[in-house]
């Protein structure tokens, strides 16, 4: 991993921790597991369309429409960008980008990524504080989670995840792990230094775990983090409901 990204790490994930919790460490790419069940075809036959971005491109509004801005073959933290899909229409794809405000879509062009699919999902409950892991639409597993607290309260909607990281330091407030969603907190505490990116993460102060606790990010327990950064792959969709 390049040695930027760490430093770009912790300004783009910070807002995940309480006030006072440092920066977080260097984070390592987390390898995809053999477990990860992810399809790739010509036509890929699972739930969930993904798309590897196999050339520097441009996202765009509609299809051939307005550029919003270029976007490489890896993201931000050096992992390999893997979009999730969520409509194509005439060699376009429409897809879920950490570049775009929660709720909004870009388009790129479909030669310039190549297809696969997961039937993996991962559904939260802000409400139950409960996130629910399906598979073909049946639960696999369901553990409770920290969510935002009244005044950061977890965004709702669909997003995808975008790297899967480990924190060099196991020391760190993200614990063993963490899955970095496309999403963003919009409810950022005033003159907050972090960043606005939204995570699945463990975390070392358990006590939280199942409680409205967090500025935005879901915490879980480090083998229910573990669970899920061997099972699904990068570019799985996350619905958040209230």
């Amino acid at each position: 991993m390049k040695r930027a990204a760490p430093l770009l790490a912790a300004l783009l994930l910070a807002g995940c921790g309480a006030k006072d919790e440092p920066l977080p460490p260097p984070f390592t790419v987390a390898d995809e597991p053999a477990e990860a069940a992810t399809r790739v075809a010509r036509e890929p036959a699972g739930r969930y369309l993904t798309a590897r971005v196999l050339k520097v491109t441009q996202l765009r509004a509609t299809p051939g429409g307005r550029p919003l801005r270029r976007i490489g073959t890896r993201t931000e933290f050096d992992s390999p960008r893997v979009l999730s899909v969520t409509g194509r229409r005439d060699g376009w794809l429409r897809v879920l980008a950490s570049e775009r405000p929660n709720g909004k879509v870009g388009w790129i062009r479909e030669d310039r990524a190549r297809l696969a699919s997961t039937n993996f999902s991962i559904h939260v409950d802000r409400s139950a504080r409960r996130l629910t892991l399906r598979r073909d639409g049946e639960t696999v597993r369901s553990f409770s989670v920290a969510v935002g607290r009244p005044g950061t309260e977890t965004p709702t909607g669909r997003f995808a995840v975008t790297d899967k990281l480990r924190p060099d330091d196991p020391a760190s407030p993200y614990g063993c792990c963490l899955l970095a969603l496309s999403g963003h907190q919009t409810k950022l505490l005033p003159g907050w230094p972090g960043g606005d990116r939204l995570a699945i993460h463990a975390t070392p102060s358990l006590w939280t775990v199942g409680r409205a606790a967090s500025l935005g990010c879901m915490r879980g327990r480090p083998e229910d983090v573990r669970r899920l950064m061997r099972t699904v792959p990068v570019g799985t969709p996350v619905f958040v409901r209230a």
